[in-house]
Parts: C-alpha cells; sequence; structure tokens
C-alpha cells in the first residue's frame, strides 16, 4: 500500500513493489500553447521568433537589442535564395552599436589578438635572457669546471 507525505511544497510518494504492478493510471495533461510561461525554443510554433529564448543571451535586451531585433527578424524571415543577403543594412546598424559598448560587446578579434600577443610576449620573456645577463654571465668563469681541474 502506498503513503503519501506532504513536506512544505513537496509531495513525497512511497509506493510498494505491488503498486508498480498494474498499469499506471495517471493522466497527462495536455500542453496549452498559449501558455506564455511554457518554456519555448527559439522559434515558437507560430513560427514568430521568442525574444525570451536564453539561447539569445540577453541580445535582445541589451542596448543594442532593437538593432538585434531588427537584424534578426530580417535575416528569419528572409526570402532571399542567399538567406539574409537582403539584410546587409540591419547587421550593419547592429554591429556599429555594438562598437560603442565594446565592453559589452568584445570583438572576437581583440580577444585573440589581446590573448595572442600576451603569449607571444610570456613565450618569448620565458625563453630568453636578457643581453646584459648574457654579457655578465660569459664574463663570469665557470666555477663546476674550475674545481674540477
Amino acid at each position: 500500500m502506498s503513503s503519501v507525505r506532504q513536506e512544505g511544497k513537496d509531495k513525497i510518494i512511497f509506493v510498494t513493489k505491488e503498486d508498480h504492478e498494474s498499469p499506471s493510471s495517471a493522466e497527462l495533461v495536455e500542453e496549452d500553447p498559449n501558455d506564455p510561461y511554457e518554456e519555448r525554443g527559439l522559434i515558437l510554433p507560430n513560427g514568430e521568433i521568442n525574444w525570451n529564448c536564453p539561447c539569445l543571451g540577453g541580445m535582445a535586451s541589451g542596448p543594442c537589442g532593437t538593432e538585434f531585433k531588427d537584424a534578426f527578424s530580417c535575416f528569419h524571415y528572409s526570402k532571399e535564395e542567399v538567406k539574409g543577403s537582403d539584410c546587409l543594412e540591419q547587421f550593419r546598424a547592429m554591429q556599429e552599436c555594438m562598437q560603442r559598448y565594446p565592453e559589452l560587446y568584445p570583438q572576437e578579434d581583440e580577444k585573440s589578438s589581446n590573448k595572442t600577443s600576451q603569449d607571444s610576449a610570456e613565450e618569448s620573456g620565458a625563453n630568453s635572457t636578457p643581453a646584459s645577463e648574457q654579457d655578465s654571465n660569459a664574463s663570469q668563469p665557470d666555477t663546476e669546471s674550475s674545481a674540477e681541474s
């Protein structure tokens, strides 16, 4: 015989082996396609863009949200042979807006070029000895080899 216990907001149901042997009588609730709180993907069942999708990473609500929505909508609804080829102006406006907020929208090439220049500076600094040190080392006798002779 199963037992039910309520703990705060949670309902805990313990079932027996016998309970599992009979088919379930649970009824699944049909999803409401008009429920605004229901999780959806990027494209809603009606074909519209879900601007609340977490997959957009907040782009639709940032300082360039309007430009992003214009460009993305243009691309999504584009009927051109090369999809989005009619959206160059919208993407240009979005890019110009993003360049005005570099702290929020860092350029990928800036990230990689900064990392590359830092890496190369670290490598060259780690593997080389300054010329002044090289000169002073050359003028000093090798104490190990002189001690052995």
